[in-house]
């Protein structure tokens, strides 16, 4: 189920019971989240989201939450995050991709391994 513009919510599986145990009420599926940046902005000005998204989702694709923002094109780059937020995704498992590791090891979320 899509709810609202831009976020998704998980679908659960539910099988009947009773007088046809393979009647299906529902669909579901586990989705490895991701912490990644999304881009937004004009031509040859990127700035990104950092979302909470499912890894098979497209670049620009549907997200599940909002954590931050990067933009790259100030000196020093201006990073905005919700700290509590990330670590709460961390904790549900949500793995980030390299450059969001890169981010987040500077503001002192994750320890380098």
């Amino acid at each position: 189920m899509v709810e609202g513009y831009g976020r998704v919510q998980a679908i659960d599986i539910v099988w009947g019971e009773g007088y046809n145990s393979g009647t299906f009420f529902g669909v579901a599926e586990r989705v490895m989240l991701r912490i990644r940046l999304r881009r937004v902005g004009a031509k040859k000005q990127p700035s990104y989201r950092i979302v909470v998204a499912d890894s098979r989702s497209p670049r620009n694709g549907a997200f599940v939450d909002q954590v931050g923002l990067y933009n790259p094109m100030v000196d020093p780059p201006a990073i905005t995050l919700d700290d509590a937020k990330v670590r709460e995704w961390l904790s549900k498992g949500a793995q980030p991709s390299e450059p969001v590791q890169a981010i987040l090891s500077k503001r002192g979320i994750l320890t380098k391994e």
